[in-house]
């Protein structure tokens, strides 16, 4: 390792480092289906194994040592490559594991599995037929992920290297033309010409608020101050959120990159990354990120001759929800409770210490090496007028693939949900869909050909947020849905300002009356009226969006909200208090069996004689329906 002083040293690097890619860029770019083992003459074969946290859980990592210990058991090592990279987006279907050069994209590979892959796909040029992903449309087999629905509609910037290189390997970074975009700002622009070029891109914020990154770094910029600072905010707390995790085990070193130009464009010469502390991983492919950029010159005092120092440092979150919201998170880096304060002065102005810091969330931070490598206008292209460039998501409830995707703004639910996520699970009916985590709101089947951007998802009730997106079907009940999220933010709340910690807390009362059978329609007037007076009172965003999931099933599912309080009914059969479990006489032969397993006593009845079930004994435990052997019991 030589670390690098001049942009040149780049150059050089970069062309070394691209020799351990080629045949991933090659193979990337042309596609026949053909398997190439190395019966066929193939010179050198790569097997790249997911090593995202999803797949690492389902035993990636053991996988991994299967091919190393089989490989030196067949005298393969010298031929054969096993690269551990980030996650390739189809948690569904993990641990994936990718053959190169043929691209043979096999999924839910098991430890088991590895000596049948090397000896039938490497050593014989054979694909294992059953590992490959079958196409619930076609049933046939499908062997390159490009040729998957789930990939096809994606276009990846932020996850650009998520998925293709090994996330601790700084060489491979480089290879795919890392740093370059820090070695040109420091050598040919000027901070105010970063600034602008990031303005033109029309970026902006995707840790939820989607103000534009570009005057954002501007305010920074502009701010007096003798020391500044940049804040990467990895604090993703959204219940089924994982974008960011993702990135940071995937591609850490574009964040180490894109922190660097941001300290360069402000002025600062201190970065912190804010990360909650039970993402070990990313936690350790950061830390090794930030080690070799160190080494390589890319962090630490003069940074490519330029005469500019900068360097970083990680900071450990507890897992509180409240500090995603940046001067929350600010005074949590300072050692003080994480709460959030007024806004002006905002942090730009006067952030961690006392001084001008700019705070951007991962996602953010990931397109900046992209933008300033392919261009403003470029990624300007990409998007729809007011929301440029792409999303990830996280995708994940009543949907058969569920998974890490990134698409273009603009692109719709539907293509989403039924093209991307190959649609509802066991053949259900949509119901709805929740984007934008405990501070977005449920859309529904009417909203399925809206855009996907920032203005559209405000104007129907909901937002983009950070990227989560749970679907539901028909199975899910729409009140125990809002009381869901409802109740993770009142656990989340700081209780700092009274319209969080108290108006929420009656939100939530009044929505365990209606699930428990004792709500009225004064109740359904209190969460409509209650709801709009926090929104417009809470201190920050926590407590601002997070009537949004009581307020938009209340306006696009009013009609359930009636039933629970009206008729005492729940469709959904989620709501246990509204729940009437009883016995047809016809069906029953008194065998006994669901009143000896009735824990509250509550079933009466002869042997060989019809029993019947006391409704005001009856706990709705369903005990009584699951021992029922011939179907005598039902609910409604």
């Amino acid at each position: 390792m030589k670390t690098i002083r001049r942009p040149e040293d780049l150059d050089s690097l970069r062309k070394k480092a691209a020799g351990s890619l080629a045949l991933r860029e090659e193979s990337d770019r042309q596609t026949d289906g053909q398997c190439t083992g190395l019966a066929s003459g193939t010179g050198h074969i790569q097997i790249l194994i997911c090593g995202g946290t999803g797949c690492r859980a389902s035993s990636s990592q053991l996988i991994c040592s299967q091919f190393h210990e089989i490989l030196e058991e067949l005298h393969l090592e010298d031929r054969v490559d096993v690269i551990t990279t980030g996650c390739f987006g189809f948690c569904e279907k993990g641990p994936v594991v990718k053959i190169i050069p043929d691209n043979t994209f096999y999924t839910q590979v098991s430890p088991d599995d590895a000596r049948e892959i090397v000896t039938e796909h490497i050593v014989n040029g054979r694909k294992v037929e059953r590992l490959l992903y079958t196409d619930p449309k076609t049933g046939l087999h499908v062997s390159d992920s490009k040729h998957m629905d789930f990939y096809r509609k994606q276009m990846r910037i932020a996850l650009r290297n998520c998925g293709f290189i090994d996330p601790e390997n700084i060489e491979e970074y480089i290879a795919r033309d890392g740093y370059s975009a820090l070695a040109c700002c420091l050598s040919g622009k000027t901070p105010e010409e970063v600034i602008e070029e990031i303005k033109r891109s029309g970026l902006r914020g995707r840790g939820g608020g989607g103000f534009p990154t570009g005057r954002k770094w501007e305010f920074a910029r502009k701010s007096p101050g003798d020391e500044k600072y940049v804040v990467c905010n990895a604090d993703e707390g959204d219940p089924g959120a994982f974008m960011d995790r993702s990135i940071m085990e995937g591609d850490p070193n574009s964040i180490v990159e894109a922190m660097a130009i941001c300290g360069y464009a402000i002025g600062a010469s201190k970065g912190l990354v804010y990360i909650r502390a039970e993402y070990p991983l990313a936690i350790h492919r950061l830390k090794t990120a930030i080690g070799q950029a160190r080494e390589y010159g890319f962090l630490g005092d003069d940074m490519l001759g330029s005469g500019f120092s900068f360097d970083i440092e990680i900071r450990y979150g507890a897992g509180a929800f409240v500090c995603g919201e940046e001067t929350a998170l600010i005074h949590s880096m300072e050692g003080c409770r994480g709460e959030p304060t007024m806004k002006p002065p905002f942090p730009a102005e006067s952030g961690y210490l006392g001084k001008p810091t700019n705070v951007n969330n991962v996602e953010t931070l990931a397109n900046i090496p992209a933008i300033l490598t392919r261009g403003a206008e470029w990624f300007s292209s990409i998007g729809t007028e007011k929301s440029k460039g792409t999303k990830v998501f996280a995708l994940a409830g009543k949907i058969n693939n569920v998974g890490l995707i990134e698409v273009p703004m603009g692109t719709t639910l539907r293509e989403v949900i039924y093209e991307i996520g190959g649609g509802i699970k066991d053949g259900k009916k949509f119901k709805a869909v929740q984007t934008g985590g405990p501070s977005g709101g449920c859309l529904t089947e009417k909203h399925l050909d809206i855009p996907i951007d920032f203005d559209n998802l405000l104007a129907e009730g909901s937002m983009m947020g950070s990227g989560g997106m749970i679907v539901m079907d028909e199975d899910d009940c729409m009140v125990s849905v809002a009381r869901f999220y409802l109740e993770f933010t009142v656990e989340e709340s700081c209780g700092k300002c009274t319209p969080c910690r108290i108006g929420n807390k009656r939100l939530l009362e009044t929505l365990d009356k209606i699930t428990g059978g004792k709500g009225t329609e004064e109740d359904l007037k209190t969460l409509s009226v209650l709801g709009r007076v926090i929104k417009d009172t809470a201190l920050c965003g926590l407590g601002q969006t997070s009537p949004n999931p009581v307020l938009s099933t209340l306006r696009h599912f009013h009609d359930e909200y009636v039933e629970h309080v009206r008729d005492h009914k729940c469709r959904a059969r989620q709501c246990k208090a509204l729940l009437t479990y009883s016995i047809d006489n016809k069906l029953c032969i008194g065998c006994h069996q669901c009143a000896r397993n009735c824990p509250a006593e509550a079933i009466i009845g002869d042997v060989r004689k019809p029993h019947i079930i006391n409704p005001q004994k009856c706990i709705r435990c369903g005990m009584c329906l699951a021992r029922c052997k011939f179907k005598a019991i039902s609910v409604s």
